[in-house]
């Protein structure tokens, strides 16, 4: 809705020594929306983010809060507070004083501050630790700290860089649910910033995908997933299968030399498009029942389904199932119309989407420790 949008992103780009960081960048983001953006090393979402915080300054374009422009106006003027990954407390201060340090410089009265750091500590669930060191602290508990400080001085915003990269996975779980329960609690509009689709899906009202400096796709979680627009943000957004096709009429397209009746329309006869299908969208059939066969070429056991690499005339998919299939086994693939997306083709096309290299080492190879500053 047009007027309860909080912040307007103008065509922003940005470069750094000659590179484009940012290219043409335009966002909208409303008032008290938890929204993520979403992408690999290096695509401009840190950018992106500092620039709403007054740290960078783009080199064309606009940013507005509250209708007015705020290309100029420095950090500390703006009603909008940052949560780093590295949690930059204070540490010769006990965690009282840490939280307390933003109203401190604003001369509040002692029992005001008071009153707020309690209500802070609590809200991160952190009573009973104000004269604890910081420096005693576990990476989750510092993490509430530096919230709870961000967020006593009410900010309109709240900028969030990849809070919990440092975090192992299930502390990571607990303060994805808790930073959640906070956004609703305080109506504080967070814009999030992650490499970890799981987390921004789960997290977000609204996900902003980003590649190359510009932003691919917004949209609802569900949206994201179940209606990526192009083969970048399939590939990105979970496993996808992700497949040559040509969109013979409305709801009838071509792929693995097979015509499948789709629910996708309004693309040209004889268009050449990419087809996506989920891993856990297709079904595993007798031969005969099969619309394509393939053999399978491994299985890997996951707990509660089996993940199996399948070549269908040399293109490998990879499905999800519940049922146990041999290596070595020939089998039927059936997938429903409702389990066929249809995007038209971009530059990612080509790039992703046949599991022939696929394996754990390479997808862990991928996972950078840290994300480089962009």
């Amino acid at each position: 809705m047009e007027n309860d949008i909080l912040i307007r992103i103008n065509g922003v780009s940005k470069a750094f020594d000659g590179e484009t960081v940012l290219d043409h960048v335009s966002l909208d983001i409303h008032d008290k929306e938890f929204i993520t953006l979403l992408g690999p090393s290096g695509c401009g979402k840190t950018t992106t983010l500092r620039i709403i915080g007054g740290f960078e300054t783009p080199d064309t374009g606009d940013v507005f809060f509250d209708g007015k422009r705020i290309n100029d106006v420095p950090p500390y003027e703006r009603l909008v507070n940052t949560v780093f990954q590295k949690y930059a407390l204070f540490p010769h201060l006990n965690v009282y004083e840490n939280v307390a340090f933003g109203l401190r410089l604003k001369k509040t009265p002692e029992a005001e501050i008071k009153e707020k750091v309690q209500e802070m500590l609590a809200m991160v669930n952190l009573k009973g630790f104000e004269r604890r060191r910081v420096t005693t602290l576990s990476g989750g508990q510092q993490q509430r700290v530096a919230i709870a400080r961000a967020l006593i001085n009410r900010p309109r915003v709240l900028l969030l860089d990849e809070p919990l990269g440092a975090l192992d996975l299930k502390l990571r779980k607990d303060m994805q649910n808790e930073l959640k329960r906070i956004q609703r609690e305080t109506g504080i509009t967070f814009i999030y910033v992650t490499h970890d689709q799981e987390e921004a899906l789960s997290m977000s009202d609204t996900v902003v995908v980003m590649a190359g400096g510009q932003i691919q796709q917004i949209g609802t979680p569900e949206d994201i997933y179940n209606e990526p627009e192009n083969a970048f943000v399939a590939d990105f957004i979970g496993e996808s299968n992700i497949l040559d096709g040509i969109m013979l009429e409305d709801f009838k397209v071509k792929f693995s030399n097979h015509i499948f009746t789709c629910v996708d329309k309004g693309f040209g006869k004889g268009e050449k498009v990419d087809i996506v299908v989920r891993p856990e969208d297709v079904d595993v059939v007798a031969i005969d029942k099969g619309m394509i066969t393939g053999v399978v070429t491994s299985v890997t056991f996951k707990g509660d389904y089996y993940e199996i690499i399948v070549d269908v005339q040399g293109f490998k998919w990879m499905l999800e199932t519940s049922d146990h299939v041999a290596p070595d086994t020939t089998i039927g693939l059936f997938i429903e119309p409702e389990a066929i997306h249809v995007m038209k083709k971009s530059e990612y096309s080509g790039m992703f989407g046949d599991y022939s290299s696929f394996s754990d080492e390479l997808e862990h190879l991928g996972d950078p420790e840290e994300e480089v500053e962009e």
